[in-house]
C-alpha cells in the first residue's frame, strides 16, 4: 500500500527514465520492512503526597503537580532525581519517551522556588531552563502552565518564555517583572548576557 502510494505522484512517459526506476523501486530500497518495538513499562515508586508529607517538597507541590484531582504518582527515575537535586547534586537522566523527564526537572525547580519566594518575596527570577529549539520550550511552557493552572487563584509560580518570539511589549513586561522560571534557548540566553539592550540587560 505505502509503495503504491508513494509512486501514485508522477507518470514517467520516457521509457529509458521508467525502465530505471521501476528497477530502482523493484529494490525495495525506499519501503523497509517496519520497526517494531517493546515500549518499555516504567516503574512507579512514590507519590507527590507522600513526598509532601515528609517535608521532602513544598505542600503546594500536591496541588501543582496533579491529574484530575489526584497528586501524580511518580517513576522511580523521577524520585531519584528529585532526590538529587534535594542534595544540591547535578544528574543527567536519560529515558525514553513518554517517561516525564520534564518532571525530573519541574518539581525540584518549582519546589526550590515556592521556598525562596516563601523566605524572600521579592520579584525576581529563581530558574533558567535553556532548550536548544523554541518548539520545545514552547511544549514545555504548556506542560508548566498545565500544572500551575490546577491551583485555583493568583498563580503560586510565575513563568515566561523569553526566546526571540516575543514582541517588545512583552519583553518589556518580563523585564519590569521578572518571573520565578524563564524559558529560553542557549542563543538567546548568550544574547541576554552579552547584548547591550537595556531590556536584555534587565532581564
Amino acid at each position: 500500500e505505502y509503495q503504491h502510494f508513494a509512486t501514485s505522484f508522477t507518470t514517467i512517459h520516457a521509457p529509458d527514465i521508467k525502465s530505471q526506476i521501476d528497477r530502482i523501486y523493484g529494490e525495495e530500497r525506499y519501503w523497509p520492512e517496519p520497526l517494531i518495538q517493546i515500549n518499555p513499562s516504567y516503574k512507579r515508586a512514590i507519590g507527590i503526597r507522600t513526598l509532601v508529607d515528609q517535608g521532602v517538597l513544598a505542600p503546594l507541590c500536591a496541588e501543582i503537580f496533579q491529574s484530575k484531582g489526584t497528586p501524580l504518582l511518580l517513576y522511580k527515575h523521577q524520585e531519584q532525581a528529585i532526590a538529587l537535586a534535594q542534595a544540591g547534586e547535578s544528574y543527567v537522566v536519560t529515558t525514553g519517551t513518554g517517561s516525564g523527564k520534564s518532571l525530573c526537572f519541574f518539581v525540584p525547580i518549582v519546589h526550590r522556588a515556592l521556598i525562596d519566594k516563601r523566605n524572600r518575596g521579592e520579584a525576581r527570577t529563581r530558574a533558567i531552563v535553556i532548550y536548544p529549539m523554541n518548539a520545545l520550550a514552547n511544549s514545555q511552557l504548556e506542560e508548566l502552565s498545565k500544572f500551575i493552572d490546577n491551583v485555583p487563584g493568583a498563580p503560586p509560580i510565575t513563568f515566561a518564555r523569553y526566546t526571540g518570539q516575543e514582541d517588545a511589549e512583552e519583553r518589556k513586561r518580563i523585564a519590569d517583572n521578572p518571573p520565578d522560571i524563564l524559558l529560553t534557548n542557549f542563543m538567546m540566553l548568550e544574547l541576554l548576557m552579552t547584548r547591550q539592550d537595556e531590556v536584555d540587560r534587565r532581564v
